[in-house]
């Protein structure tokens, strides 16, 4: 289990890594049963900005344009055991400009409701090898603060001929629209 900024080589775990899945999980409080939850992929090119308008998956944009990313499960409630939203990738479709692929659980609505991650517990993200089923890496997140309605959970980014990850945990007050402009997206 990885700790909060601990980078890893994904590629170092197996040389031949091609398909991964990005799994995130998490549970909700009694102040929080009727959030709902939802990851983004924002994939990233060398400026640190999105490399087009629909360079980011989500729920209403659920495949990268190159398909090498797509959002395959979209969870409302958070309930129930094992990973609540999944995002496969894979590594060798993604275009080459792409750097850095960021993962994002926002809670829909947070700023409009009030809501925030303090109702949120138990959450995490994990990287599984799909050629073998094996999870290579797992980071449980441990702050949920009131004044966060987004959590930057993980990078997985290019480092020399290798792909690594990065375990953020980071929280931040913007909601989708916020992060949207944070990375480049014209909304």
């Amino acid at each position: 289990m990885l700790q909060k900024g601990q980078k890893t080589s994904l590629s170092q775990l197996n040389q031949k890594l091609d398909f991964i899945e990005v799994g995130l999980g998490w549970d909700l409080g009694p102040g929080g049963r009727s959030y709902d939850l939802d990851v983004e992929a924002f994939l990233l090119g060398a400026s640190g900005k999105v490399l087009g308008d629909d360079w980011f998956v989500f729920y209403n944009q659920p495949i990268s344009p190159d398909g090498a990313v797509r959002l395959l499960q979209d969870s409302t409630t958070g309930a129930g055991p094992g990973d609540d939203e999944i995002i496969q990738v894979r590594l060798s479709r993604l275009d080459p400009r792409v750097e850095k692929l960021t993962f994002i659980v926002t809670i829909n609505e947070a700023q409009e409701r009030g809501y925030n991650f303090s109702n949120v517990a138990n959450a995490y993200v994990r990287i599984v090898d799909k050629s073998s089923g094996r999870e290579l890496v797992r980071f449980q997140l441990t702050d949920y603060y009131a004044s966060v309605c987004s959590m930057v959970v993980g990078e997985v980014y290019r480092y020399k001929d290798e792909w690594r990850f990065n375990p953020v945990g980071n929280g931040t007050g913007d909601g989708l629209a916020g992060l949207c402009t944070r990375y480049g997206v014209n909304v």
